[in-house]
């Protein structure tokens, strides 16, 4: 190798012609070229910062903004049940139609769902609501398996935590932001138990935004990684093609049925801890902090668990085990001080006539604040672990795609679950014990992937099978193999 080669920068690496390969500077920094892992990631970190982002500020306030839940539970019933029927085939429809068409039009069931709800509050349109409430599940099924799909596949293996917390924190700030509307129109209304027109409107135009922005990103097929690499496709796929590496997916990797507990479990908190704790207990201003400091517990949460995914001090394998012995703990700790606040009140309690509220300015409001803000916490670092092994267990992206869909299809089920018996009032103490149990259970099942199956370094050559890509194809300009490929 010549003096020359030996100090080429990964921003020397050859990339191909056009625009898109094309490094530039914001001042003095570095942003990479726009069909970079980086790059792209950001776009559709701010995609769900408009969408998702926004629909989680909304059900964080309980009742999706309105003063009783039943309208919100019944749609939220409606999106659950269509999200995990298509969220299963929603991997698949994502490899076929590509990830920028498939997040541009999961954005459109965001908008339709916050119009629904606008309208719901002068006229009944109750139809309307579950029709919206329907295609948001299918909207949201395409794009977060294209969201999986992009955060497992498009970073290097060394990388996967910290593009995740890069992503978790940028999406999350969507749901801050998105609290601090309501709060900021309802700051002196103690009483107040619905938004205001405005509140909704508001989040309209931030989701259209978003659907509109997917619409700029690229497809995986054009990314370009920082050592030259790409990302491993099938060439020309089709449906049949595509749904039949749903089966090669549980074929080639059975155990992952493992972790399917882990996926089932993902959502069912939220109900308990949006309705059961914070619609059931406090009034819209406080409901609207309680929700700010949840999502921002989830950026808190974002900035310590990438750089500890991806330590350089441990093996992947070891990180793998410590991850889920900590995250067992973090369980029993933070779900039992959740065992002593839910003894305080029943259903009946906050349904009594004479029930007030709590407000911030409340005695004793500081431990409830602090409770919520570790729930949002834990929602984070489960995440973030859940995504972690998946993107373990795989670098490609067709079967990035097809596990997210997996992923998001069982955490669907199991939302629409908890949404329909929170709707048929389960006792919130019962809605308690199921998450405590749930989730202790399902991380013992997933004990033998975590301590058994994450390998330190998963080699090309395993992840090209089921594909018509070749080495020659993916690895990067210089590679060894590249010539003999």
């Amino acid at each position: 190798m010549s003096e020359t080669e030996t100090h080429v920068t990964h921003e020397e690496i050859p990339r191909p012609p056009g625009w898109m390969y094309k490094s530039f500077r914001i001042g003095r920094w570095q942003t990479g070229w726009y069909a970079s892992p980086r790059i792209q990631l950001g776009l559709v970190a701010f995609v769900c910062f408009m969408c998702p982002g926004m629909y989680n500020a909304l059900g964080g306030l309980g009742g999706a903004g309105r003063a009783s839940t039943g309208l919100a539970d019944n749609m939220a019933v409606a999106t659950y049940s269509t999200f995990a029927v298509v969220g299963f085939f929603a991997g698949s429809i994502v490899n076929r139609i590509g990830v920028r068409l498939a997040l541009s039009l999961g954005g459109v069931g965001y908008v339709i769902y916050s119009v629904s709800l606008l309208v719901s509050e002068h006229a009944h349109v109750g139809g309307f609501n579950i029709f919206a409430g329907a295609l948001l599940g299918v909207c949201a099924g395409l794009l977060w398996s294209a969201q999986g799909c992009i955060m497992l596949s498009y970073p290097a293996e060394q990388e996967k935590g910290r593009y995740f917390a890069w992503f978790w924190a940028i999406f999350n700030v969507g749901g801050c932001i998105g609290s601090l509307i309501p709060l900021g129109q309802n700051i002196h209304v103690k009483t107040q138990k619905t938004v205001t027109d405005g509140t909704y409107i508001a989040f309209i135009v931030l989701m259209f935004f978003g659907m509109v922005l997917a619409l700029f990103l690229c497809d995986a097929d054009k990314i370009v990684r920082k050592d030259g690499s790409r990302v491993i496709l099938k060439k020309n796929p089709s449906w049949k093609s595509e749904l039949l590496g749903l089966w090669e997916t549980l074929r080639d990797a059975p155990y992952v049925v493992l972790l399917f507990p882990m996926f089932w479990s993902s959502n069912w908190f939220y109900t308990y801890q949006m309705n059961g704790i914070n619609s059931a207990y406090f009034d819209t201003r406080t409901k609207a902090l309680n929700g700010f400091l949840y999502w921002f517990a989830e950026i808190v949460g974002a900035a310590i668990m990438g750089p500890l995914l991806d330590s350089s001090r441990f093996r992947r394998s070891v990180r793998a085990r410590i991850g889920l012995v900590a995250l067992f703990a973090l369980t029993m700790i933070i779900w039992g001080c959740g065992y002593i606040w839910q003894k305080k009140y029943t259903r009946a309690t906050v349904e009594a006539s004479d029930f007030v509220s709590m407000d911030w300015s409340t005695p004793g409001y500081v431990g409830p604040m602090f409770l919520y803000f570790f729930y949002g916490l834990y929602d984070t670092i489960w995440q973030s672990q859940v995504y972690w092994y998946m993107g373990a267990l795989s670098n490609s992206g067709r079967r990035s795609a097809n596990l997210a869909g997996f992923y998001k299809g069982l955490q669907s089920a199991g939302a629409a679950v908890m949404w329909s018996l929170d709707a048929n009032k389960l006792p919130y103490m019962s809605e308690w014990a199921s998450n405590w149990a749930l989730l202790s259970g399902s991380l013992l099942i997933a004990a033998p992937v975590a301590f058994y199956k994450i390998r330190d370094h998963i080699p090309v050559e395993d992840e090209l099978q089921g594909t018509d890509e070749t080495l020659e194809d993916v690895l990067p300009v210089g590679h060894p193999e590249k010539a003999t490929a």
